[in-house]
């Protein structure tokens, strides 16, 4: 009887029928975990690029205009963001033109307007957005577009929702600045 049953445990850990669906089964769960994490991160970075690029194409937009900007040109840029980026969740849009003074050394507001912003930029918000602008000639003036749309993963996998931030700024094209109108 020993030498059976010596025999018979042999067979059965020399057999390998079975080993692959065994297999299959416990490397299931890690794949699917892969392909929906692939899945997220590349969301993740479409998103993120098409926010660039409704920030840049907002910009492009006011830099070409010769008349003043009012507040429905903003609600409409507001809207142009939102179409562009698909967004669902809050978005923000804050256009700013900043003017450089040589003489002073450092930047002024020009006009700020915002949607969803808490508030528009100062002067005050100059000095600490100073290293981000660029450098430009006495009298210069440059618009700056600042986008914020959240991003809110369609699967768990690690990533939590990340506020998507741009920061993209432009020089006025058919003339030295871009004027605002209240009206």
């Amino acid at each position: 009887m020993p030498f059976c049953l010596r025999s018979l445990l042999r067979r059965f850990a020399e057999d390998c029928r079975g080993s692959v669906s065994v297999e299959f089964l416990l490397m299931v769960p890690l794949l699917f975990w892969t392909y929906m994490a692939c899945y997220v991160y590349f969301d993740g970075f479409r998103q993120s690029d098409l926010n660039l690029k409704a920030a840049y194409a907002i910009a492009d937009m006011i830099s070409r205009e010769t008349t003043a900007v009012n507040p429905d040109y903003i609600d409409s840029m507001e809207k142009v963001l939102r179409l562009m980026t698909r967004a669902e969740t809050p978005l923000k849009l804050r256009v700013t033109v900043v003017r450089w003074d040589g003489t002073d050394n450092r930047y002024y507001v020009y006009w700020s307007e915002n949607r969803g912003y808490d508030a528009p930029r100062t002067d005050a918000d100059m000095a600490a957005l100073a290293s981000r602008l660029p450098v430009m000639p006495d009298g210069e003036y440059v618009i700056l577009i600042e986008t914020k749309v959240s991003y809110e993963p369609p699967f768990d996998v690690g990533i939590k929702t990340t506020d998507l931030d741009n920061f993209v700024f432009t020089r006025p094209r058919f003339g030295p600045k871009v004027d605002w109108s209240a009206s």
